[in-house]
């Protein structure tokens, strides 16, 4: 489940925090991807922690265009 305020986002499975994004000077920061990241790309990478931690892997066709939906925005 991805929580969401306006500053701060998580993805939680379980029970446990598995990704967290910060919202800094306008910008999102995840700790799952390397880049600053606008409020929906910080969305999908917290719903790609999301599907790693449910059992899908790195060559999961969804995993994958998400993927490369971030790394092109």
């Amino acid at each position: 489940m991805i929580k969401i305020t306006d500053t701060h986002m998580t993805a939680e499975h379980n029970g446990k925090v598995i990704a967290e994004a910060t919202r800094t000077a306008g910008t999102w920061h995840a700790t799952t991807w390397p880049t600053p990241l606008t409020y929906n790309q910080a969305i999908t990478a917290l719903t790609i922690a999301e599907l790693v931690a449910t059992g899908a892997d790195e060559s999961d066709p969804c995993v994958i265009s998400l993927r490369e939906e971030l790394a092109d925005g």
